[in-house]
């Protein structure tokens, strides 16, 4: 009886904690990713312009966008995905142990060696991507167009790959998807003085710009659609 009472708060505890990763581990990469493709769209105005034409004709100015609308929404989406191969939110991926000796690269690994993926470089190796350097979404609506961020394509892999992949794939790019576009829809967006956007990074746990993103936003959609009225 006592060892039932036992396994059941064990599960309740494990439940819990890896709630509390979802959400945590959710919430920092989504803010960083967001960070990120703003600071790249701001770089890149022409860009940024295609994502709000492309809002207007899909969603319009009176209603807010929501999540139905995400994947009517395709240049936003192929945005993301190149905010994330450019800037992904873990530079290095989870670490992953052999199981067994074997070959990789010409190299022998043996069994029990860990193995710790360097994504930032990967996703910009020349051999996979042309001008690997440059901020080019239509990439994904072309010459990668069927290429995911879900573990599925091992040339990008901002949220790993296989059975240890993040768990909050599928809640992390709807999230970022509709809070860039929710964002985006609802305000003109611009630098101070039209400045270019320092794109330096600060690698941690997370891959953060080094200076903060300072933007200055105006509303373009109707008064009565960004306040509620507390009365």
């Amino acid at each position: 009886m006592y060892y039932i009472k036992i396994l059941k708060l064990f599960d309740g505890i494990v439940a819990s904690i890896f709630l509390q990763t979802l959400i945590a581990g959710a919430t920092d990469t989504t803010t960083v990713t967001i960070t990120w493709a703003l600071s790249l769209l701001l770089n890149n105005r022409h860009t940024l312009k295609k994502v709000q034409d492309e809002l207007d004709e899909k969603v319009g100015k009176d209603r807010l966008v929501n999540e139905s609308d995400i994947n009517n929404l395709v240049y936003l989406q192929a945005v993301v995905k190149e905010t994330l191969r450019l800037y992904p939110a873990g530079p290095l991926s989870g670490a992953r142990q052999f199981t067994e000796n074997c070959i990789v690269g010409g190299y022998n690994i043996r069994a029990g060696t860990r193995l710790i993926l360097n994504l930032w470089k990967m996703h910009r190796d020349p051999r996979v991507w042309s001008k690997p350097l440059e901020f080019q979404p239509e990439r994904f609506l072309n010459t990668h167009k069927d290429m995911d961020v879900k573990g599925q394509h091992y040339e990008l892999l901002p949220f790993g790959g296989g059975r240890r992949s993040c768990p909050g794939i599928t809640f992390g790019l709807q999230m970022t998807n509709l809070a860039l576009a929710a964002f985006l829809q609802a305000f003109e967006v611009t630098t101070p003085s039209n400045a270019q956007v320092d794109m330096s990074a600060t690698f941690g746990l997370t891959n953060i710009k080094t200076t903060p993103l300072e933007v200055i936003a105006k509303p373009r959609l109707p008064y009565h659609l960004l306040f509620v009225n507390e009365h």
